[in-house]
């Protein structure tokens, strides 16, 4: 008989390899890993695909990792010894809370998100959408550490060099301060510099692109046209776009024998001035009043000043339900101040879209100002997401939007926006931060999803609503407005009060963690049906018939075009 020792099961032996590979990281490291990942999959505001939530999670991970390992070295650098049998005891846990934590995790990023999708009209992934998150968020994290690592590994070797001729201490103090400073000097000067010139290439070239389908206005009322001073190769992708885009005269047509209008149909007028058309901003600005004055836009009913997101791109169901709402009787103004991302546009210049919407607004209302009161076209201003942040730096406060123009509509406006935050800031007491009053709502007012049900009640709040007026639209699953640095420590009003309709009650605060949710939230916001997160295509009706209603216009005229604006937007 051998006297040979059984060999171990192959639990043990897995068991055995695994505890070997986890013993090369941190205990604390790993926990904070593991805290983080949970972390990313608890309940948000929009739900996310597993490719998605997968990349955030590992991420996620990585950045707990760090802070774990930041804790260790300050309990070791306080003296903190643990004793060898806590270590061994410590693993054990560790391992139990990891072989807990993930399936819970998991299960309940599942169920969530299957309970908003469910909210939103949305399909389910398949099955194996779990694994998915799993395996990458792992390899993510796995290769966001081993990059911290190797950077630690480098400060030592820098370290150990310098080491020779200075003090240690000193020497590990320098080490730190050279890798710090190499790795800042490479993410500016390389990473961050050299990805805003990608960016910046690759835009560039898709600004110079036509969309498919859309070809050069023949129509004189039109910017890009042969009649127009703002070439059709100077107006960028999405002013390309705007300007050949717009409902057929049939539609106008139909939806104003719908509406009992007695007005004749007319072809609206669209502007735009693209980067290339001028050297400065208010150059930009300066041709488009050039073409307003052209296609004579002051005959005109209705004049909209629309500020454009990063991309110059203008909602084609903010300027299709305006014209359907006046039946063409319109001009609609825009230009375009950069061709990237609204986020890039953002983080690369934060001060541009005010600028572009304070320039645009002044060029146009100096020459608006000089017409006979009596014998000039309503002045709206209106704007999405970042064209809403913009379109509100050409006011001060809300007495100058009304002192300035006949109405405002703004959507989806993001939560850094100045006048929109000081006026949700001092809101009348006792209304909630997701639908404020102000003043009783004598001037403006806010909504989500106005039109459906019980919202409509949001537009009449017992008080007369003088013209001009401004309408705020924004959801309450809208991450774009809600984002915040101070989710980090402070609990805002909007998880404090009743939720939303489109927000889960298992959305809650929780200092730091619903900081990062409502990041990830803010790559995926659009990413849903409409009537939810960042996507307003179907609430222009509401809003346009609100601020600029025609004469006689009455709520089932509104039902009609918000039908037929809608009935669109859901194809496309």
């Amino acid at each position: 008989m051998s006297d040979a020792a059984p060999r171990p099961s192959w639990w043990r032996r897995t068991l055995a390899r695994l505890g070997r590979w986890a013993g090369r990281y941190s205990a604390f490291g790993l926990a904070g890993a593991l805290a983080f990942f949970a972390t990313a999959l608890g309940p948000a505001l929009i739900p996310r695909s597993p490719l998605f939530q997968g990349l955030a999670a590992g991420i996620c991970a990585a950045i707990g990792y760090g802070l774990g390992v930041l804790l260790a070295w300050v309990l070791r650098l306080a003296g903190v010894r643990w004793p060898a049998r806590v270590v061994h005891w410590g693993w054990r846990l560790l391992l139990a809370a990891t072989i807990v934590t993930v399936p819970v995790a998991l299960v309940v990023s599942t169920t969530w998100q299957d309970d908003l999708r469910d909210l939103f009209g949305m399909e389910h992934p398949s099955s194996a959408h779990s694994i998915t998150i799993l395996v990458l968020a792992l390899l993510i994290a796995i290769g966001l550490v081993g990059l911290g690592r190797a950077l630690r590994r480098l400060t030592h070797l820098v370290g150990r060099l310098v080491g020779r001729w200075i003090p240690p201490v000193v020497a590990r103090l320098t080490a730190v301060a050279v890798v710090a400073l190499a790795v800042v000097l490479l993410v500016n000067g390389t990473i961050v510099q050299g990805g805003m010139a990608a960016l910046n290439s690759i835009y560039g070239s898709v600004d110079d692109t036509t969309a498919e389908g859309v070809v050069q206005p023949t129509d004189p009322l039109r910017s890009g046209s042969d009649a127009s001073l703002a070439a059709w190769d100077e107006l960028g992708k999405q002013g390309r776009t705007f300007v050949a885009g717009g409902r057929p005269e049939a539609q106008l047509e139909a939806v104003a024998a719908r509406t009992g209008a007695t007005k004749p149909v007319m072809d609206p007028i669209r502007v735009y001035a693209g980067l290339q058309s001028g050297d400065d901003l208010d150059a930009i600005a300066q041709v488009v009043v050039a073409e307003l004055d052209r296609t004579h836009a002051w005959d005109r009913s209705v004049l909209a000043v629309v500020t454009a997101t990063g991309t110059g791109w203008v909602d084609p169901s903010m300027a299709d339900s305006l014209e359907l709402l006046w039946g063409g009787d319109t001009a609609i103004a825009s230009m375009q101040y950069s061709y990237l991302p609204s986020w890039v546009s953002f983080l690369g210049a934060r001060s541009t879209p005010p600028a572009a919407g304070k320039a645009l607004f002044e060029a146009i209302y100096a020459r608006w100002s000089q017409l006979p009161e009596d014998d000039r076209p309503l002045l709206e201003v209106a704007g999405i997401s970042l064209g809403s942040f913009g379109s509100q730096g050409a006011f001060s406060s809300l007495q100058d939007v009304t002192a300035r123009t006949d109405g405002a509509l703004w959507m989806g406006t993001p939560g850094f926006t100045p006048l929109w935050g000081d006026l949700t800031a001092h809101r009348d007491a006792g209304s909630p931060e997701i639908t404020p009053v102000v003043d009783g709502g004598a001037t403006a007012r806010w909504a989500n999803r106005p039109g459906e049900g019980d919202d409509r009640q949001l537009w009449q709040l017992g008080t007369s609503w003088q013209q001009p007026r401004v309408v705020f639209d924004q959801h309450a699953s809208d991450g774009v407005t809600w984002w915040s640095p101070d989710l980090i420590l402070h609990r805002p009003d909007w998880l404090a009060e009743p939720r939303g309709t489109d927000v889960l009650d298992s959305t809650t605060w929780l200092p730091v963690v619903t900081f990062w949710r409502s990041t990830i939230d803010l790559f995926v916001a659009a990413s849903v049906p409409a009537g939810h997160g960042h996507n307003y295509h179907q609430e222009y009706a509401d809003g346009w018939a609100a601020i600029a209603p025609p004469e006689g216009w009455t709520e089932p005229d509104t039902d009609v075009l918000r039908e037929v604006v809608g009935s669109v937007a859901s194809e496309s």
